[in-house]
């Protein structure tokens, strides 16, 4: 990974055709090489990174966002995620970095994925899986923040899609399905964050203890909770007839 105190050379063009061993050793030694033509900067030479170098240094200046008690604002964040190929999260001002998933959690999004398709055939509601942004607008906050839910099932696709094919909606049902590294945040930041963005329902799902919780929302607040076990039929708050059985979610 890249040495936080690389340093930075500038030189001529004509320099580097002099001395371009020596300066290559110079870049091999983790520093950067700023190259000029009449003046002004016309390249740069800097160490190579691999792909996994690159995804330790941005993790770690997300890290450095997340756990220094800096802020990153909306656009700082959209500026950092749109040249980054990896799956990243803004939850109140604070980049958060998403793993890969386990087998169960494939499985079991896989599961709710058909289950919920089967329900909305024929209706005008569609459901999306991750990776899938959503821009959550939450109540008295200037800036959104910016998820993606393991899976949702949104209303208002067609009338809040952007030009660039973005959706910029809110969603009737989020569900999360929960993992060691992401349970706290599933279970409160992301919580509030939806029944504040006016999101109408939110299940939780539990891989480990196999229990859905489901919460339902109403005045950005909690009107409805329930939990439901392996053995339950689980029961939407907010769609009429939407029941996914315990068994059929749970690999």
């Amino acid at each position: 990974m890249r040495n936080k105190n690389n340093v930075k050379k500038t030189i001529t063009a004509t320099e580097l055709k002099q001395n371009l061993g020596m300066y290559l050793d110079y870049v091999i030694a983790d520093n950067e090489v700023v190259i000029t033509k009449n003046g002004k900067k016309a390249a740069r030479l800097a160490p190579y990174l691999t792909d996994y170098d690159r995804y330790l240094a941005v993790k770690e200046k997300a890290l450095d966002y997340q756990y220094g008690g800096k802020k990153v604002s909306y656009e700082e964040f959209m500026e950092i995620y749109e040249k980054s190929d990896l799956r990243m999260e803004l939850i109140n001002g604070e980049i958060v970095l998403l793993g890969s998933p386990t087998t169960a959690h494939q499985e079991i999004s896989g599961n709710l994925h058909i289950i919920l398709r089967e329900y909305l055939k024929g209706k005008q509601c569609k459901v999306f899986y991750a990776p899938f942004d959503v821009h959550f607008n939450k109540e008295g906050f200037k800036e959104p923040d910016v998820m993606q839910p393991d899976l949702l099932i949104a209303c208002d696709v067609d009338e809040k899609t952007n030009e660039k094919g973005r959706y910029m909606g809110t969603p009737s049902l989020v569900i999360e399905i929960l993992s060691p590294s992401t349970r706290s945040k599933d279970m409160v930041d992301k919580l509030n964050t939806f029944m504040i963005s006016g999101v109408n329902e939110y299940w939780i799902v539990d891989p480990k203890q196999q229990v859905v919780l489901v919460y339902g929302f109403k005045d950005l607040d909690v009107d409805h909770f329930m939990t439901y076990r392996k053995k339950d039929i689980v029961r939407s708050y907010w769609f009429t007839g939407l029941e996914a059985e315990g068994p059929a979610i749970f690999p």
